[in-house]
């Protein structure tokens, strides 16, 4: 009996086993005959003849023809730059009785950057920190010819910058729309990364409309695409590229703990690029508008605290007097909800569209005041932005000029450090990517004992020693640290 339900149950799952080896067969089948959908590009594919195109032959033929296409308006930039810099006092002088030799000197600095041809005469599209206060300016072409570059202009608020070359009938890259990208649509980074020239990458747009608190450490105007097409130091200026083969955006920064590429780099969308751009090749310059209040997003918490609806639009903290928004009736503690009929989203990107805006627009406010809609007429004003446009401030205070922040140093944090008991000085909290400080090698996690050999013990002596420079217009900082490996260093530079 045992034997009999043993044979039919095994009878049974051969069955089984075998309609199931049947389905997979007739459904691989099936499978075999689906093709991935039809990729077009307005990019040239070379024709096949007489056989069909392969689709995944016609995706890559399509990325090298768009990379053909665009490498040659791209252009590495070359910087030279002679600073001055404070050498540490060599002890060995002491020693004798003699005095240091730690008098300013001047330094050679070079850089590289990339740039991206606009037009046929010469003039090429890079960022300002590229080219920021460079002494001279060498333009290498694709077909390596090179050129003395000239800034015409620079816009430190958008770090957006304009140099011209002596040059004619080149091979300017196609303009496109940067508001027409999608998050996931691919593209190509282009750029001389690592001193790497026209090195072309690949990638998808990340995210949109990103507020790092980069360009004039925070101040500035940002709305960045992000990206993870591979850029590294040197891509800055270069070309982000559509697939049609336009420029859609300008590399401008990358996130990184380690200087190189981890997938999160954003680039200037060539939309606002370019009307800063035609500013510059106009005038020399670029004009922003201003509005004249401090604002902030609306959480939950505040939306139920001002009987809100939503925690939509953003709130006004302060007005400046005499401002656009004063002149316009604007109050603190208004709420704003629309601009323009359009409903307003973080108070990021509405500075950044009234600071991209040109100075004598008129816009209009839906506003909610003590639970009552109103509507206000504006006509923006001009920002004033110190200095020129040509070359960083000197004019901004000291602290901001510095590009970083302390704090003083807790017995905690110096445990954590793993420093002697008794050390006393300020760490550091924060350093920004394109200053002075982080360029010689300041990090986060560094502990600053002396400035310019002066003990520095907290933040308040970091301060008197620091605002004992701000009369200099361009002050020598020699810091004295004890790095994230407990060895001390010096840190010397020029801002």
């Amino acid at each position: 009996m045992n034997r009999s339900k043993s044979f039919y149950t095994l009878i049974a799952v051969l069955l089984i086993v075998g309609a199931g080896l049947y389905a997979f067969k007739t459904n691989t089948k099936e499978a075999s005959v689906f093709s991935l959908p039809d990729f077009k590009s307005t990019a040239h594919i070379p024709p096949s003849g007489k056989q069909p195109v392969n689709t995944l032959k016609q995706l890559n033929d399509a990325f090298v023809n768009i990379a053909k296409q665009t490498k040659p308006s791209v252009v590495t930039i070359n910087i030279r730059q002679t600073v001055q810099v404070q050498r540490p006092e060599n002890p060995f002088f002491r020693f004798f009785g003699e005095p240091g030799n730690n008098a300013p000197q001047k330094e050679e600095r070079r850089a590289l950057g990339s740039g991206v041809i606009v037009s046929k005469d010469g003039y090429i599209l890079t960022n300002n920190h590229v080219v920021h206060n460079a002494d001279q300016i060498t333009v290498t072409l694709n077909n390596n010819k090179q050129y003395n570059g000239k800034v015409v202009g620079t816009d430190p608020m958008t770090d957006l910058a304009v140099v011209k070359i002596d040059a004619n009938n080149l091979q300017a890259m196609k303009i496109g729309n940067s508001d027409s990208l999608q998050v996931g649509s691919l593209v190509m980074a282009i750029g001389s990364p690592e001193a790497l020239r026209h090195t072309v990458t690949m990638g998808i747009v990340s995210a949109k409309h990103r507020h790092i608190g980069l360009i004039e450490h925070g101040n500035g105007f940002e709305n960045y695409i992000q990206t993870d097409a591979a850029i590294n130091p040197g891509n800055s200026g270069g070309a982000m590229v559509n697939m049609s083969g336009e420029l859609v955006g300008i590399n401008a920064a990358i996130y990184s703990e380690s200087g190189g590429n981890q997938g999160i780099g954003f680039a200037v969308p060539i939309n606002l690029a370019k009307k800063i751009m035609k500013e510059i090749i106009k005038t020399g310059k670029a004009e922003h508008a201003e509005l004249g209040i401090y604002g902030k997003d609306i959480n939950q918490a505040m939306a139920k605290s001002f009987d809100l609806k939503n925690n939509k639009g953003i709130i006004v903290n302060n007005v400046k007097k005499n401002s656009a928004a004063d002149k316009a009736g604007l109050q603190q503690g208004d709420v704003i909800k629309t601009m323009d009929g359009k409903p307003v989203g973080s108070y990021k990107d509405f500075r950044t569209t009234i600071g991209t805006s040109k100075p004598g627009r008129k816009i209009t406010l839906g506003i909610i005041r003590n639970g009552e809609h109103k509507t206000l007429n504006v006509t923006l004003g001009k920002l004033q932005v110190q200095g020129n446009n040509n070359a960083q401030s000197s004019n901004k205070s000291i602290q901001e000029r510095l590009g970083f922040q302390v704090q003083n140093l807790t017995d905690n944090i110096a445990r954590q450090l793993n420093l002697k008991p008794g050390t006393q000085g300020v760490v550091v909290t924060d350093v920004s990517g394109n200053s002075p400080a982080h360029e010689n090698g300041l990090v986060k996690g560094d502990v600053i004992t002396h400035i310019n050999k002066q003990t520095i013990k907290n933040v308040g002596d970091f301060n008197k020693a620091i605002n004992s420079l701000s009369n200099k217009k361009h002050p020598n900082i020699l810091l004295q640290v004890i790095n994230r490996q407990g060895v001390n260093e010096y840190i010397a530079f020029t801002l």
